[in-house]
């Protein structure tokens, strides 16, 4: 294809969007990783035109790369920076439309997800620096007739690019873009590793009462089904048993003095807060598909928490502790 620019003004149009598409990119995308339930916003589709926005871009910002790798008085660190982020918004994109196809999960010891998200942190940094050392400022004039009836043809193309997508190579995603398992992986967050807890040793404290294994597996079990979306880009529906936190306070006989979350804490140190008012639809598992857990899965216990992403389903669970803190006062992703 050639393409070719009238002026300058044209390049620096291009740059702009592609700022905005990034930036776009980025908070879809964290918020399709973050978010449990199918808003009436489809973050992900979101996400998916925005990456095939760019594409449609690409070669007119290929003539602005071509013509500043050309300018004798551009400096070095400017070309290499512009290099560079093409790169890395390609290996973003790429990694993310083949992920959602679910015919490929790794590339060596990485997975997809891994890649996808690790380039996409790295080109906005990038992205950073290029406006650092070459800032591309917005004018009045960037919202002319011309540039609106452009930039309405621009997302019209990938809306129907994600709607061609969406039917054929990337149908069958969930919501948040996570692909099928029939059976649950063995992940966990950050640098946790499996714990192999001896059920006789184990113990849980909930407020003052201490129970051992049997105790937990007397208290009033339920038999459910939910589905673990996990932010690895996998998700998998299946039937639990536990009990759920509100009848393991109960059985405890922590009082209702004022307390506005609880504690779910692992054998690891790792730990999330729970709402109180959401304790009846946050479960203490022991079980599933008709089985125990395995070392792999969390046994003797984990948290089943539907609705919300595989990292607040804490694993090796040994303490569930009410707390005053609010649970908005944590970090949306776990840091530990």
């Amino acid at each position: 294809m050639d393409v070719r620019f009238r002026n300058r003004q044209g390049g620096r149009r291009v740059d702009l969007a592609l700022g905005l598409l990034l930036v776009a990119g980025v908070l879809t995308g964290l918020g399709a990783n973050t978010i449990g339930v199918d808003w009436p916003l489809d973050l992900i589709q979101l996400h998916a035109a925005g990456a095939l926005a760019i594409l449609l871009l690409a070669p007119w910002k290929y003539v602005v790369i071509r013509r500043g790798l050309r300018r004798p008085g551009r400096r070095a660190v400017v070309k290499w920076l512009s290099i560079a982020l093409a790169v890395l918004v390609l290996i973003t994109i790429a990694s993310g439309l083949i992920h959602s196809t679910g015919h490929l999960e790794h590339v060596g010891p990485l997975t997809l997800m891994q890649i996808h998200v690790g380039a996409a942190v790295t080109a906005l940094a990038v992205l950073v620096a290029h406006f650092g050392t070459h800032v591309v400022r917005p004018r009045r004039a960037d919202v002319d007739r011309r540039a609106v009836l452009r930039l309405a043809a621009l997302g019209a193309g990938a809306a129907a690019a994600t709607a061609v997508w969406d039917e054929g190579p990337g149908d069958g995603r969930r919501f948040s873009g996570s692909v099928r398992k029939p059976e649950l992986l063995v992940t966990a967050w950050l640098d946790d590793r499996i714990q192999r807890i001896d059920p006789a040793q184990w113990t849980l404290r909930v407020g003052t009462a201490t129970f051992d294994l049997a105790a937990v597996h007397d208290l009033p079990h339920e038999r459910f089904t939910a589905v673990l979306d996990c932010t690895s880009g996998w998700y998998s529906e299946q039937e639990w048993d536990g009990v759920r936190l509100s009848e393991l306070l109960a059985a405890a006989g922590v009082p209702d003095d004022g307390w506005r979350s609880v504690e779910a804490r692992s054998a690891t140190g790792y730990s999330r807060w729970f709402g109180a008012a959401t304790l009846d639809d946050v479960w203490l598992v022991t079980g599933v598909a008709g089985r125990p857990l395995t070392y792999g899965h969390g046994f003797p216990a984990r948290i089943v928490a539907p609705g919300r992403r595989g990292f607040w389903w804490v694993k090796w669970v040994t303490s569930v502790q009410p707390s005053r803190r609010p649970p908005w006062a944590q970090s949306v992703f776990p840091l530990t």
